[in-house]
């Protein structure tokens, strides 16, 4: 008797990108959720009860995006009056006084993540890590969680959800994580949310919440994530301890393989080689480094030094944008400006393979047999991409802010010709449009 299975065939592409390979005229056969092969043959599967085919006709088919590092509650908090063009000291005070101002509960929570899921779902971003830091006294953890995780669910998106701390005190912070990990196993059976946790960086946080955080991961296996080398990062560490970022990391225990570094700015040599052993990963942030002037992360050396590196957008306080792919191109960009440039193929590597193993999920980034079902369709019979010799480079250096025709998450068509099938957009967008003005009030722009 015949099993019938949820199959889905991207068929027709012009081309496959795997990951490790390139294949012309090519389908990708999914089944049940997993990619189960990549094939030029043109005999395909027959059409099976609850199968479906995806024309992929003159689109260059590659994994999903995997945003390493991104802060979903700032999506609410984009372009704001007297944030812009601040020292990252001023541009924190900022942010936290709008915060406060505009009380943030579960409903707000609830209504930023569904819009910056789906502005990443739309850009071709299947999964998301989101760092958390805002845990308002009178709110449960659990509650805030809850409303992001479950604005994740609804659209379709893979989450990993990063608890973290801003100065929050070690003994709240132990509380609200056991609460947390007592509601959420460390990865689902479904492999759509997974948990991690660490604080924003030794700017905000000592050793002792350190260790807590440490300790965490240890008792329920879950990730840990900070952040480096940002401005106000080099100072403070230079201000209370005497020493570098890193310096107080290693020291703190917190470079070690499970743990993933953001921003990594002007970093030397030395402490590029310290990473490298640790075998800790990085994840690069441009679109947020580069306008608040942070400096540049040394990618192209990163990567010669065998880190693993992936990329990420932060958040929308001063990256406004949740595009991936706009972020990759313009690290490719930046990286002229270094000793020795990434290429456009790192940089989507970077962006796929490379944050999904920073995350620890060796079945994301790639679309060999076995892995998980996650894939992008970008067309490129357009003017903008008329004359690319090589099209998957072309996906960076050509047409900026691309979005792709299709995306597929576990097997699932959530954007089909450009659209999302899962929420309507319009609504999620009013939504914390309504919610926003109700809190903040009309800003007085300059």
């Amino acid at each position: 008797m015949l099993t019938i299975v949820l199959m889905l065939v991207v068929q027709n592409a012009r081309e496959v990108w795997t990951g490790s390979r390139r294949l012309r005229a090519a389908s990708v056969v999914c089944e049940a959720g997993r990619i189960k092969k990549v094939t030029s043959d043109p005999v395909l599967p027959p059409i099976l009860t609850r199968s479906e085919r995806l024309d992929g006709t003159g689109c260059i088919v590659i994994p999903g995006l995997v945003n390493a590092h991104h802060h979903l509650l700032q999506t609410a908090f984009r372009t704001l009056p007297g944030t812009r063009h601040l020292s990252m000291g001023a541009w924190l005070a900022a942010m936290a006084g709008y915060y406060e101002r505009a009380s943030v509960d579960p409903h707000l929570g609830a209504a930023a993540a569904a819009v910056g899921v789906a502005e990443g779902l739309l850009a071709g971003v299947t999964t998301v890590a989101d760092h958390h830091f805002t845990w308002p006294e009178e709110i449960s953890p659990t509650d805030l969680v809850d409303a992001t995780v479950g604005a994740a669910r609804r659209l379709g998106a893979r989450l990993v959800f990063g608890y973290g701390s801003a100065g929050n005190s070690p003994t709240a912070i132990a509380a609200g994580l056991e609460a947390v990990m007592d509601r959420y196993p460390a990865l689902s059976t479904d492999g759509m949310l997974q948990m991690a946790c660490g604080p924003a960086g030794v700017h905000s946080d000592g050793p002792e919440t350190f260790n807590v955080f440490a300790e965490a991961a240890r008792q329920w296996g879950i990730r840990r994530r900070t952040q480096a080398n940002e401005q106000i990062d080099v100072e403070r560490a230079n201000l209370r301890h005497g020493r570098r970022p890193l310096e107080l990391l290693e020291e703190w225990g917190w470079l070690e393989p499970d743990v993933t570094i953001a921003h990594l700015c002007e970093i030397s040599d030395s402490e590029r080689t310290r990473i490298a052993a640790s075998g800790a990963s990085a994840t690069h942030a441009p679109g947020f480094d580069v306008p608040m002037g942070l400096g540049i992360c040394k990618v192209g050396a990163l990567i010669d030094e065998g880190i693993t590196v992936g990329l990420g957008t932060s958040g929308g306080g001063y990256n406004d944008g949740g595009n991936l792919l706009a972020d990759a191109r313009l690290a490719l960009q930046v990286g002229g400006l270094t000793e020795r440039s990434p290429t456009a193929l790192e940089l989507l590597t970077a962006a796929t393979a490379g944050s999904a193993q920073g995350l620890g999920r060796p079945e994301l980034g790639h679309l060999e047999p076995g892995a998980a079902a996650d894939l992008l369709c970008y067309d490129t019979t357009g003017p903008e991409d008329a004359g690319v010799a090589d099209p998957l480079s072309g996906l960076l250096w050509a047409n900026p802010g691309r979005r792709p025709r299709h995306v597929v998450v576990a097997g699932r068509v959530v954007v089909r010709d450009g659209e999302l099938q899962t929420a309507d957009v319009s609504v999620l967008a009013a939504r914390l449009r309504e919610l926003m003005a109700a809190r903040l009030g009309q800003p007085d722009y300059p």
